[in-house]
């Protein structure tokens, strides 16, 4: 049996953030978007902050491929 709980944690600025790690990457957003497996609507959605909630496991994905740590971390 699963059990499911949903945390939504505010973290100003992240989209920001997650736009000066990309800059600073060699790769286009294109080739980061195909290793985080999103399309360059999406991803610049999070960087403008439009989208109503980024799941975790997407931005452990970003952090991953962009090879940086955003410090979000949430609390059981």
């Amino acid at each position: 049996m699963k059990i499911r709980k949903n945390i939504d944690v505010e973290v100003p600025g992240l989209g920001e953030e997650i736009r000066k790690a990309r800059k600073l990457d060699r790769r286009s957003l294109i080739q980061i978007c195909e290793l985080v497996d999103m399309t360059p609507m999406n991803w610049y959605k999070i960087e403008a902050e439009e989208t109503k909630a980024l799941p975790i496991e997407t931005l452990r994905k970003i952090e991953e491929v962009l090879g940086v740590d955003f410090g979000v971390k949430l609390d059981d």
